[in-house]
């Protein structure tokens, strides 16, 4: 075991004080950047030729026990008011996880350019923060949306019914599998694509789900220059082992690889200290309601709910130090609008 593993095993095994936990969570940053040691001028177009020769996504039941099929009391208790389990954006110095899930959904349709009217195809809805935003915001627009998760989808719709959106449909799939019917005015993805380990396969797909006119937007987290796997190489990779199977951490420019599907109209990034900001406002309100979130993590991890109480802590801790690493300059959230080549 390395000393990365090794310290963060101790970590995660404590009942320590952030102050104390930091430590682990400066390794963390270290591992990540461990990662991105070997590449050279051309990691992009190595990269994107590597993602070729995998499946579109990997792991998936492993992405849906980490986090999609976490029962929602969880995600209630930690998340704001809309359950945008993804970056906020924090206009104002003082602004509340509320506000700040309202910003970021309503710069995500300014950038998209989304209209009332459009037919959107959402690929991977989580929680349904922007599905049912969009169901309400836009109410002649006729809404689809996919999830890995039934639990999900049973609740988006619940949500749906109770504020009587009807133009929202929610469709369970992996997206290895998943073919759209029809063609849709834009194809919209929030934290999805993270997920995703061959970007062209998916890209070819996307291109014949839009109209001729149509545009694919995608909100992604990224590193600004380097892109990189979370593979389970060693205990050091302890984000991959238990929270992010399968995923990637894409460059910046990591989208501009595939131009004979899509040609970037626009592309916008949000400084990573707002990633750090929403981690940590998840992480008050996790601690402020841990009383309610005990008993979840009782029915999920059984004899392991201590450990993983410790994890999710962690995570996120371990969240808003990568994304806040160098004042948010490294890793951050990046906007594009694409039109097809």
């Amino acid at each position: 075991m390395s000393l990365i593993a090794a310290t963060i095993d101790a970590f995660e095994g404590a009942p320590l004080p952030d102050v104390v936990r930091k430590t682990a969570i400066t390794l963390l940053v270290a591992n990540a950047r461990r990662q991105m040691r070997n590449t050279g001028p051309d990691a992009d177009a190595t990269f994107a030729r590597e993602m070729a020769e995998r499946p579109i996504a990997e792991h998936t039941d492993a992405a849906n026990a980490q986090h999609y099929e976490v029962p929602a009391e969880f995600f209630l208790n930690c998340l704001g008011p809309q359950l945008k389990y993804s970056s906020a954006l924090y206009r104002n110095p003082g602004d509340t996880l509320a506000q700040a899930e309202e910003h970021g959904l309503k710069e995500t349709a300014e950038h998209a350019d989304l209209q009332d009217g459009q037919r959107i195809l959402e690929l991977g809805c989580g929680w349904g923060s922007l599905s049912l935003w969009m169901a309400r915001t836009y109410p002649n627009a006729r809404i689809t949306a996919v999830s890995n998760s039934a639990s999900q989808k049973a609740f988006i719709m619940a949500r749906a019914q109770e504020r009587g959106l009807s133009n929202l449909e929610v469709i369970t799939c992996d997206m290895n599998h998943f073919e759209a019917s029809g063609e849709f005015d834009r194809v919209v993805s929030v934290e999805m694509f993270e997920h995703m380990a061959n970007w062209r396969a998916l890209l070819s797909r996307v291109k014949g789900w839009l109209k001729p006119d149509g545009r694919l937007f995608i909100h992604v987290f990224t590193h600004k220059t380097t892109p990189y796997r979370f593979d389970v190489n060693d205990e050091a990779d302890w984000i991959a082992k238990h929270f992010f199977s399968g995923g990637v951490m894409p460059s910046h420019g990591l989208i501009a690889q595939f131009p004979d599907l899509f040609v970037l109209e626009q592309d916008w990034r949000w400084s990573g200290t707002h990633y750090e900001k929403t981690a940590l406002h998840w992480l008050e309100l996790y601690d402020r309601n841990l009383a309610k979130i005990r008993p979840v993590l009782e029915s999920v991890y059984g004899a392991d709910a201590t450990l993983w109480h410790r994890r999710w802590r962690l995570f996120f801790l371990a969240t808003a130090g990568l994304f806040g690493h160098r004042g948010g300059t490294e890793w951050g959230v990046s906007h594009y609008r694409l039109r097809p080549a």
